[in-house]
């Protein structure tokens, strides 16, 4: 056997069964003999059919089968793919006594056939039979499993089955290979599965800390895209751990030698003001700013946006209305007097446009004074825009419009967003003249007009009847290859005829 001449250990066991022993009588095998008998059927390439016959013929020696007889004979039914009679076969051996209930290695086998031919509920049953059993579940047979799953899109029961195998001594080492890993997450991420995409980083964090202990040491790392997109399924689906998780991965793949990207930043700030967690946003804003100290001041001042990149925190901070909007003013003027002071005119900027989303021109104004009273500090382009923003809310365009000549008399310069308000300003004015002119002035400056900018202005200048006004912005459109398009369903509800005559 140990030679594995299969052949000459068949032909001697059937030589050595028809022989007689010093008492004259035929000589009788036991249980192990016989099954080292089978497993040169087996290794022979002999069927199941036939596997099974030789198995029927134990009886004739009076020995019964155990769990390895059978184990045997499913691994010719193993190869040759015959699910349906491994299926029967296990099914047999669990209404039989100790001596040959099924094994780890029995459902091993039936699990890996049944996954191989795509029976994935059929399988599913099986290693719900093993957990329970308390049997180990083979590297081979987990990863299958997994793979399996995540092309069938059974998100939950994947999720189930590694939640059990985390609770068992034996199972919980269990984790797929990296790529696969990789994989899940990025399924998990798809479809909003926040604990599927947990359970992915977590294995991830396992094959990291494997390889450090590696000699020589192999340095994985999980790409920081993969991590930005986890924090904000985080976001989406309000789940502390898997944004905890995400950046505690990411921190130990950047291993100190740098700093996580802006992208990064800014989606923990996005987890952090879903969850409603106002005073960890803040504390990473201030993160974020202290990693982009370096960065130039128009870069900065870009990435810190309350419109676009921080326009989470400014939602987060307004939820609750005036509540919420004091509570965070209080928090940054106390840290303002702490030690080491901590002031941030991208926090405060988020606190005024908080207050033009709840229409409160007075606190956005107040706020905005205290910028460069209470925190020492010198307003921005942004913090200019989020009051004009406060006061267009209100139909207030000539304070809007002192706030524009007030920034320009600083020697602040506007940005693409400054004359989006302006303009607004004057068209809830139906002053389509003033903003083109104001359109006229944003290109002098070096900005495009936007195309729902033009459609907006095109439209006030048909409803006014301007034709004039309207040819200028036919020809901004067509000087920035803008397609304007039709708006049929609106000027068929714009030319409705209202009668009070019924017919």
């Amino acid at each position: 056997m140990t030679s594995q001449r299969w052949a000459d250990m068949k032909q001697l066991f059937e030589f050595w069964i028809r022989s007689l022993d010093k008492n004259g009588k035929p000589n009788k095998p036991d249980v192990n003999l016989y099954n080292q008998y089978l497993r040169a059927n087996v290794m022979m390439g002999a069927s199941a059919g036939e596997l099974l016959d030789l198995v029927a013929q134990m009886e004739d020696y009076s020995i019964t089968p155990n769990t390895a007889s059978f184990n045997l004979v499913l691994k010719a039914m193993y190869q040759a793919r015959e699910t349906e009679a491994a299926e029967k076969l296990l099914e047999r051996m669990l209404q039989t006594d100790k001596e040959s209930l099924p094994d780890d290695e029995s459902y091993d086998l039936v699990i890996g056939m049944l996954l191989l031919t795509d029976q994935i509920d059929a399988a599913l049953k099986y290693i719900d039979l093993t957990l329970k059993s308390g049997y180990i579940l083979s590297v081979n047979v987990f990863t299958e499993c997994v793979r399996s799953c995540v092309n069938k899109g059974r998100l939950d029961t994947l999720v189930s089955i590694i939640e059990r195998c985390k609770k068992m001594d034996q199972n919980k080492a269990l984790c797929p290979p990296w790529n696969l890993c990789n994989y899940i997450a990025d399924v998990a991420m798809e479809e909003d599965s926040s604990e599927l995409a947990y359970y992915a980083l977590e294995f991830m964090a396992k094959w990291i800390a494997r390889g450090e202990n590696a000699r020589p040491p192999v340095l994985l790392s999980v790409d920081e895209g993969l991590v930005v997109s986890a924090l904000g399924t985080a976001g989406r689906t309000y789940n502390a751990k898997l944004l905890d998780g995400s950046w505690a991965i990411l921190k130990r793949s950047l291993r100190q030698k740098k700093v996580p990207n802006p992208e990064s930043y800014l989606a923990k700030i996005y987890a952090h003001a879903s969850l409603g967690n106002l005073q960890k946003a803040f504390s990473t804003l201030h993160e974020f700013e202290t990693a982009c100290g370096n960065s130039t001041k128009e870069a900065e001042e870009d990435l810190l946006s309350p419109f676009t990149s921080l326009y989470p925190l400014v939602m987060a901070c307004s939820k609750d209305g005036f509540v919420t909007l004091d509570s965070v003013y209080y928090q940054l003027e106390n840290l303002s007097q702490a030690d080491p002071p901590y002031k941030s005119v991208a926090a405060l900027n988020c606190i005024i446009l908080g207050c033009a989303n709840t229409w409160d021109v007075d606190r956005a104004y107040q706020t905005f004074e205290a910028i460069g009273g209470a925190f020492g500090l010198i307003p921005n382009i942004h913090s200019y825009n989020a009051l004009m923003c406060a006061f267009v809310k209100l139909n207030k365009t000539s304070e809007a419009s002192s706030v524009f000549d007030h920034l320009i008399s600083k020697g602040v310069k506007p940005n693409s967003t400054t004359y989006s308000l302006l303009v607004n300003a004057h068209l809830i004015k139906r002053d389509q003249k003033a903003a083109l002119s104001v359109i006229n002035e944003m290109v002098n400056s070096g900005f495009e007009p936007s195309r729902e900018m033009l459609k907006k202005v095109r439209r006030r200048c048909i409803r006014e009847m301007d034709y004039e006004s309207d040819d200028q912005v036919e020809s901004l459109a067509r000087k920035y290859k803008i397609r304007l398009g039709l708006e049929n369903r609106r000027d068929l509800l714009f030319n409705l005829e209202y009668s009070t005559v019924y017919t």
